[in-house]
């Protein structure tokens, strides 16, 4: 009986030891599997980072026209069928993106002939300390934390009652370090500001949401207004486009293609606008911005067309020297198709402009070239092309100087002539 006993337990021995090796072998192919899944998840979101950063490219590489029926450009679209498109069709990046530009440009700045290690020469410093630099090959202003800086403005009180401010804030990978860009539209750098009885908050700016807090009167009515997670935050490092629009007193804010806050009622109070940068952890920590443009106005663009027969967009953007439309273009894009398919009997001239920078003969046809990838756009979104001509005029109409960063903007510019 003993000798069979120790069998038995030799054999439940043998038995145990297996059952554990082959439990600890499917737990470490799961690990596995998890891990590779992990690498391939962050794949995926950066590609689809990178995708969402462009759309469709009408010309190629030199600025020729290629069909988008003999040429798709799958990697431009979503590999799935989103709810509510049951024909299975594709839809583009930034289709639902319905931010508009002010109509006149009052500060705009590239940094292209900045130094790096300097000061931006277009800013003030409020705190702290920020210097030009180099960032992917692009030119950038760098923060150190919780430095704060603003335009350099010959009025100390700009911002109209109707305006917006975009641009574009690099984040890093959210895993390790939290951070957000908060913008004043009252001056100095404090926290908060006392303005007739209300007291104001900066609105925060993070890479998944947005936050904005303004205390009423003398009753102390906290108004608090927030929404986080609704950005699309692949807590990965890298730039999104910040774009903000405030009509008299109400408010939005978008992070790329999101609209995140929608306030019908705030009162801002708006002066000028300051930026400051922050994250949690200073070292290695990546605070920069670039691409900075405040715009005033923005009257409806059908009574603009009825008013003066024609409108005028400085919010259709294109890579430098090229004919290829950036994303944020759609608002516009979105709104004039909107436009006319409401007025089916609306045709226009479409006319490109550039400033007067480069060969005349160049400009003239960049300018063609990039009329055509706006009808080309407007074509892609339903309208007929028929209602649609294109024209490029170059330099050669200018509506303000070709000498400051915002005449040369105010004169890179897409005109829609009714015909």
């Amino acid at each position: 009986m003993k000798h069979l006993f120790y069998l038995l337990m030799a054999l439940c021995m043998c038995f145990s030891t297996s059952a554990e090796a082959q439990i600890l072998k499917k737990i470490s192919k799961k690990a596995e599997k998890a891990a590779e899944k992990a690498v391939l998840k962050k794949t995926d979101q950066k590609v689809t980072k990178e995708t969402n950063k462009a759309l469709d490219t009408l010309f190629n590489e030199k600025g020729q026209p290629v069909s988008t029926e003999t040429n798709p450009s799958p990697s431009n679209e979503k590999s799935t069928t989103p709810a509510g498109t049951p024909d299975g069709k594709k839809v583009k990046p930034w289709s639902k993106y319905n931010f508009v530009p002010g109509d006149e440009i009052i500060f705009e700045d590239d940094l292209i002939r900045e130094e790096n290690g300097e000061f931006p020469s277009r800013w003030d410093l409020l705190k702290g300390s920020a210097e030009n630099a180099s960032l992917e090959g692009k030119p950038v202003i760098l923060f150190e934390k919780n430095a704060i800086i603003a335009p350099l403005m010959k009025e100390s009180k700009y911002l109209p009652d109707v305006f917006t401010i975009e641009f574009d804030a690099y984040f890093n990978d959210n895993y390790t370090s939290w951070q957000q860009y908060n913008l004043r539209f009252y001056p100095g750098p404090n926290g908060s500001a006392k303005i007739d009885g209300d007291i104001l908050h900066p609105l925060q700016i993070r890479s998944n949401g947005a936050n904005i807090q303004v205390i009423k009167g003398p009753n102390r009515e906290n108004k608090t207004y927030n929404n986080f997670g609704a950005g699309r935050d692949e807590g990965l490092p890298g730039w999104k486009h910040v774009a903000i629009s405030y009509n008299q007193r109400a408010l939005k804010v978008f992070i790329d293609e999101d609209r995140i806050l929608n306030i019908p009622n705030i009162e801002l109070y708006p002066e000028m606008v300051s930026i400051e940068a922050y994250t949690h952890q200073d070292e290695n920590q990546v605070r920069a911005i670039r691409n900075v443009r405040i715009a005033k106005g923005g009257k409806d663009l059908y009574d603009r067309v009825m008013k003066e027969g024609k409108f005028v967009t400085r919010g259709i953007l294109f890579d430098t020297n090229q004919a290829s439309l950036k994303p944020e273009s759609m608002g516009v894009l979105n709104e004039i198709a909107k436009m006319m398919k409401e007025h089916p009997e609306m045709k226009f001239s479409i006319e490109g402009h550039t400033d007067s920078d480069g060969d005349n003969q160049y400009n003239l046809q960049l300018s063609e070239q990039r009329a055509q990838a706006v009808k080309e756009a407007l074509a892609e979104l339903g309208i007929d092309a028929a209602r649609m001509q294109t024209k490029g005029l170059g330099e050669t109409v200018p509506v303000s100087d070709n000498k400051s960063p915002e005449g040369k903007a105010n004169n890179r510019r897409v005109e829609f002539v009714k015909l």
